[in-house]
């Protein structure tokens, strides 16, 4: 794991859009609450840039012939389900309030990513530009 700091955020996505089917309402209601427990939190706390949930819905785009088709599938273990923005600055701060989230212990996994300052394949372009340039 990288322990180098990161002014551009950390994005947390929340994958699993079925962790709650076998719960109880009373159950879920709880989950709930705790999780706008730990947003107000880290709102206040001025930790999150941005966050949103997302619709079961959509369509994926692929391929060279522009393919389009349904998904995401909200019944796959591996689909997203929503989005916070960190305003931290370490990957050890984003891990540790991503093992707060509520719904870890009920099969949601939350996946950890830094945000790059800038796209990784324009990075590795402008480098290669500027080797072939010297």
């Amino acid at each position: 794991m990288n322990s180098y700091t990161n002014s551009n955020g950390y994005l947390l996505l929340f994958r699993g859009t079925d962790w709650h089917l076998q719960m109880s309402p009373e159950e879920i209601q709880q989950v709930m609450g705790d999780w706008g427990s730990w947003f107000d939190r880290l709102g206040k706390e001025g930790k999150l840039a941005a966050a949103n949930p997302l619709e079961n819905e959509g369509v994926v785009i692929s391929g060279k012939a522009r393919t389009v088709s349904d998904g995401p599938f909200a019944e796959a273990k591996e689909s997203v389900g929503g989005f916070f923005l960190l305003k931290v600055e370490t990957m050890e701060e984003a891990l540790a309030i991503a093992k707060e989230c509520p719904a870890l212990p009920y099969g949601l996994t939350v996946e950890v990513r830094p945000v790059a300052p800038a796209c990784p394949a324009a990075r590795m372009a402008d480098e290669a530009g500027q080797h072939a340039m010297a």
